[in-house]
């Protein structure tokens, strides 16, 4: 804050690692780190923003500089705002943005070495605290290649994992305890015996604006494990968008590939066709639904959780006309014209900051963890987008390649380098009976419930008699937990 000018500066790191709300009323701007603490101030109006709702309920997060909240924004990542109180004006400007690729030709080797000392250099850096740091272990390529580093760079480093008791497939403990004893690292493996249905409210609180992803729930359990040993952890987010690492960039391309030739009216009818026919949850249904996008230019909403159609359902008509979640998605859409930058950076823009990095910071901070992102370092980032070209990061057949040959330099033979395991829980299996599923049917079936009580039985049903409804129900039970914490009175549908 200048005292002489009167004028009040903020700005918002550039990945969005941290987040920042703003409001401005009468009385002036209003600023807080969480949503929450907006809502302390008895003057903001509680109203439920409709088309933050609709982009909730179809993306999973709220997208950009909206808001849950009406009359509240965020700041965006990489933006700026100064705020002029003689005269109550706002300026607001992007001050870092994603660099184009450059063309120019570089080796293999060339990108190694370049990205071996970026990473070496960011580990080292962010290893830097007064208190004790740690490693979140996972037994990835990513979380693997910031252990490398970090040997490198201090005498003792501290690795930790977790794993989940009785669900074998969820356990990485044999992969991390592989990278842990190749490096020398002091170990520690967590058990995760608190997944427990009765902390979602604490959850839906904390997670000041709703948001759907599971996988705060072991988040959070880990972060409260590792603050018993450290104050800092370093953690590998950020390494599957900068080098296409999620699995839906190789079926993207895929169905660029088996779809040249049909005409896109064709592929509309089938798309239209296979969302009127096919229930919700049903395998494949969301990529039939993408053919209606024309991938030279486009890009579907391949992770989307409930269509339009379903979301007036869901609302009672409550969401204002159009198609506005799609609207929105389409405007925050780089432009460019190779399909896998356009999705890696839509990626980097929307779901790393609007989801990952919020996961991450809620969960952490609950449990006063500081967790550091070395991948997410704004050198590393500018080397991703600006120099490594589409074929050194994903094909049809092959992912995140360059930062798997960077780990082939630096991890025992024996790792594997194509497993890709996501930090996640047994959600679909608790869900189809016991204590969890009955207390989402409390949830969502009470009589002053937001969602159509039709809607989402047909949702709890379809998902006890196998489809993939999980997250979905995920998505309106966190919802529903956040309106009963955050809004007074009853449902602002009924």
């Amino acid at each position: 804050y200048d005292s002489r000018q009167r004028r009040l500066f903020m700005a918002r790191d550039r990945a969005g690692e941290k987040p920042m709300f703003y409001s401005v009323g009468p009385r002036g701007l209003n600023f807080a780190s969480e949503l929450k603490g907006l809502m302390a101030n008895p003057g903001l109006r509680r109203e439920i923003d409709p088309e933050a709702l609709d982009c909730y309920l179809a993306m999973g997060f709220v997208p950009g500089d909206r808001c849950i909240l009406r009359g509240v924004r965020k700041l965006p990542p990489a933006h700026a705002l100064t705020y002029d109180l003689a005269n109550s004006s706002k300026q607001i400007w992007r001050y870092w943005q994603l660099p184009e690729l450059d063309g120019v030709t570089r080796t293999e080797p060339q990108l190694l070495d370049e990205l071996e000392s970026l990473l070496a250099d960011a580990v080292k850096r962010q290893l830097v605290a007064d208190v004790p740091v740690g490693v979140l272990l996972s037994g990835g390529v990513d979380s693997s290649v910031v252990t490398a580093m970090a040997v490198r760079a201090v005498p003792k480093v501290q690795t930790f994992t977790i794993r989940f008791p009785g669900f074998g497939a969820y356990d990485e403990t044999g992969h991390a305890r592989l990278i842990a004893n190749h490096f020398g690292t002091q170990h520690v493996e967590l058990d995760a015996t608190g997944a427990d249905v009765n902390m979602l409210p604490m959850l839906a609180r904390q997670y000041d604006e709703p948001l759907v992803d599971s996988s705060m729930i072991p988040t959070y359990l880990v972060s409260a494990l590792i603050r018993r040993n450290c104050t800092v952890a370093l953690g590998g987010d950020g390494g599957d968008e900068l080098f296409a690492g999620y699995q839906h960039y190789g079926r993207l391309l895929r169905m660029q590939l088996g779809t040249g030739r049909v005409p896109l009216m064709v592929r509309k009818g089938l798309a239209a066709t296979a969302g009127a026919l096919l229930p919700v949850g049903f395998k494949g249904r969301n990529w039939l639904q993408a053919l209606d996008v024309d991938l030279e230019n486009g890009l579907p909403l391949i992770a989307t959780y409930f269509d339009a159609g379903m979301r007036r359902r869901l609302t009672h008509r409550y969401l204002p006309p159009g198609s506005s979640a799609e609207a929105v998605r389409q405007s925050l859409m780089p432009s460019a014209t190779d399909l896998l930058q356009r999705a890696t950076r839509t990626d980097f823009l929307s779901y790393l900051p609007e989801d990952i990095l919020v996961k991450v910071d809620r969960a952490s901070m609950l449990s006063s963890l500081e967790v550091r992102a070395p991948l997410l370092d704004y050198r590393v980032v500018e080397f991703a987008f600006g120099k490594v070209p589409s074929h050194l990061k994903c094909t049809v057949g092959a992912s995140k390649i360059l930062l798997k040959k960077l780990a082939e330099r630096l991890l025992p033979r024996e790792f594997d380098f194509e497993r890709k395991q996501g930090f996640s829980i047994p959600l679909a299996s608790w869900l189809r009976s016991g204590p969890w599923l009955e207390f989402f049917k409390e949830v969502l079936l009470a009589k002053d419930a937001f969602f159509d009580r039709g809607a989402s039985e047909g949702l709890l049903a379809g998902h006890i008699r196998g489809r993939s409804n999980s997250e979905r129900l995920f998505a309106l039970v966190m919802f529903e937990l956040w309106r009963r914490e955050y809004l007074s009175g009853p449902s602002p549908r009924n």
